[in-house]
């Protein structure tokens, strides 16, 4: 595949995956590789380094940190008592460079310099834009991994840090995608759910002529929902990107119009606004230096349901169709809302007061980098977080950090009955106290590759992940595979056999919360 075969982006060098410009083979050896750079990849790297191993980081991406400096900058921590360790340190890194003891609602530009200092003290050398085409196994063991660009590496211990899992699924561990059944785990909310949230409160018809079936289905809306709720399906919840806008005049950078922009993708925001909705500027949520994060709200907005379902498991070509596609869409529903005339005046007007960020993300004009992947592939290993576990009726005893958000879905699909378009998929339940994740949750099935761990697609239902999938956990359970990897790079061991005992000596020591005392 060469770079003219990929579909153009829309800004610079705006791409998921740049396919390698040559072929340059060599091979470097060390204790342990981590493949992607995400915040939770940057951790687990920096923390074996302290400990004195030999450390990469090998990364699809361009930059790293993935949505903790891609955007999300409003940090999802749900309890932040639960969050210990590097994750901590972090946030208090992050507020030292505003003067204050920690900061939770940081700049991108930031919180990147802050991962950036981390990997330099500690030594540790970063393999941009590197995509895994291989991995050799032997025995259980990944014995090396190669990318397209030709850089093999092989070590003693593998990490898998990255949204989609593409390395779990290279080593052949089990994993899964989509939604299970509710009798899959004896769970409530997991499969197929009608509910209220981010719904279309207000009449809105799905067809491209308003009220006439014959003219077909707007984009995306599916043409019934018969399923009973629980029912388990493949679908995944919405990604979208999380921009960060200002206001201020100096900084502000108008909101392109896409080349591809299709105007009947917005057909159903024109309606909803046309039948009375007001809560466009909903999630406007203020973050340092005058900007905000702007996330998905109500029953349209940013993220764009049902066009991901074929990502997790994807080759890198199609994924970066899927990402031009979702940029497409999430800068066309801006520039709609700024500049479309269907759009109620006042509500264009001030939509056209904000615009991307002159000093974000510079090397793609504004945009941010990460498309936000909220799940992907999930590991199935010996031990399944599910809704059980988050409400406290089930306890892991080989805890190796805390999940304390809400269990929290974005809705999986829109589909037309009696005239009228309902989204589905969207939950949010919570007010539970912070829960222990177990330690098989970030290691392979007993039998499965024993010397890999995997901090971010981790082993849980759907409904449950969505509780655990907040990037300050990926980071607290990054440092612990780091300290597991440790231990069993010293004892010559399967990860899955690490003593737990040591293991929390360790994890301890290095400041995670284990337990949770209200």
């Amino acid at each position: 595949m060469t770079p003219a075969n990929v579909p153009p982006a829309l800004h610079m060098d705006l791409r998921y995956y740049h396919p390698p410009a040559a072929i340059v083979r060599r091979t470097v050896k060390v204790d342990a590789c981590v493949y992607g750079g995400t915040a939770a990849g940057v951790v687990t790297a920096v923390q074996l380094a302290r400990l004195g191993r030999s450390v990469i980081v090998v990364n699809p991406a361009t930059h790293v940190g993935g949505m903790t400096t891609g955007g999300l900058s409003w940090t999802d921590f749900g309890n932040k008592r639960a969050i210990g360790g590097m994750a901590r340190e972090f946030y208090q890194r992050c507020g030292a460079k505003y003067g204050v003891a920690e900061e939770w609602c940081f700049e991108p530009r930031v919180a990147e310099a802050v991962l950036q200092e981390m990997l330099g003290e500690a030594g540790v050398i970063v393999y941009p834009r590197e995509y895994l085409r291989s991995a050799r196994l032997r025995d259980g063991r990944i014995q090396s991994i190669t990318t397209e660009s030709g850089l093999t590496v092989q070590a003693g211990v593998f990490v898998d840090a990255t949204y989609e899992g593409d390395l779990m699924a290279r080593a052949r561990v089990s994993f899964t995608v989509g939604r299970e059944s509710n009798r899959r785990y004896g769970e409530t909310l997991n499969g197929v759910q009608y509910r209220d949230k981010h719904q279309f409160e207000l009449p809105v018809s799905p067809y491209v002529r308003e009220g006439d079936p014959s003219s077909g289905l707007l984009p995306w809306v599916e043409p019934r929902a018969r399923e009973r709720t629980g029912t388990g399906d493949r679908r995944v919840q919405a990604y979208n990107f999380r921009l960060i806008l200002t206001r201020k005049a100096e900084n502000r950078i108008p909101f392109p119009r896409p080349d591809g922009y299709d105007p009947l993708e917005y057909v159903l925001t024109a309606r909803y606004l046309a039948a009375g909705w007001t809560g466009a500027f909903s999630k406007f949520d203020p973050i340092r230096g005058d900007k905000v994060d702007k996330n998905n709200a109500g029953a349209t907005s940013t993220d764009y349901i049902g066009a991901n379902y074929r990502w997790p498991t994807a080759s890198y070509v199609e994924r970066e169709r899927i990402f031009q596609a979702h940029v497409r869409y999430v800068a066309g529903w801006f520039w709609f809302m700024a500049n479309d005339p269907s759009v109620p005046e006042p509500v264009r007007a001030r939509m056209a007061e904000w615009g991307l960020c002159r000093d974000e993300f510079c090397d793609t004009g504004g945009w941010p980098h990460q498309l936000y992947i909220r799940e992907a592939r999930r590991m199935v290993s010996d031990y399944v977080i599910t809704e059980h576990d988050c409400r406290g009726q089930r306890r892991a005893a080989d805890s190796v950090g805390l999940g304390s958000y809400g269990m929290d879905s974005h809705n999986c699909r829109r589909y037309a009955v009696g005239g009228r378009v309902m989204n589905e998929g969207d939950v949010q339940v919570g007010g539970f106290p912070p829960y222990p994740i177990s330690y098989r949750c970030i290691v392979p099935k007993r039998g499965q590759c024993g010397n890999l761990l995997v901090p971010v697609c981790i082993s849980a239902s759907h409904i449950a992940y969505g509780s655990a999938r907040m990037e300050p956990v990926f980071i607290v359970l990054g440092q612990s595979a780091a300290l597991a990897a440790h231990i069993a790079l010293d004892g010559n061991v399967a990860v899955q056999d690490v003593p737990y005992a040591a293991l929390r000596t360790r994890l301890e020591s290095a400041g995670q919360i284990l337990d949770w005392t209200p």
